[in-house]
């Protein structure tokens, strides 16, 4: 099995219980040195979609999955890593029981851009269904929107 490292609207157990059903849920962590923000604002969704940027003066909140083989082949798909849309990089994500090395998908395109107002509500909703801390949903809360 592969640790995932779920953000954005992953981070919503409901998602992943849809998008990855045989893989266990092991909790939550933070990936340090990272920063969440947007890109290929030109691709759709309404604006800008979720990816991550390296910044050593930030954390991002995420869930961590333990992925089936069938399970990372369908996320690999649904998160367009086929279509080169996203990429999967390895990362070490901190924890309460020490660090784990994870994946994570990033955008293959440039950063900047706006994401939609809808698309906000549903990172704030999984944030807050995954447990992230109210200083994160705060960050959150204070992005700009279209």
């Amino acid at each position: 099995m592969t640790l995932y490292a779920a953000y954005g609207s992953n981070l919503d157990p409901r998602q992943m219980l849809l998008r990855a059903p045989h893989s266990p849920h092991r909790g939550t962590g933070w990936l340090r040195g990272w920063r969440l923000t947007f890109g290929g604002e030109e691709i759709g969704w309404e604006g800008a979609v979720a990816t991550l940027a390296e910044d050593p003066s930030d954390s991002v909140f995420v869930s961590i999955y333990d992925l089936t083989t069938a399970d990372e082949n369908s996320l690999d798909e649904w998160e367009g890593v086929t279509t080169d849309l996203y990429r999967k990089i390895r990362v070490r994500v901190e924890t309460l029981d020490g660090s784990s090395l994870c994946y994570v998908y990033v955008l293959n395109s440039f950063e900047g851009g706006v994401p939609s107002k809808r698309y906000l509500e549903i990172m704030m909703a999984a944030a807050r269904e995954a447990g992230a801390p109210e200083d994160y949903l705060l960050e959150l809360l204070k992005r700009a929107a279209q």
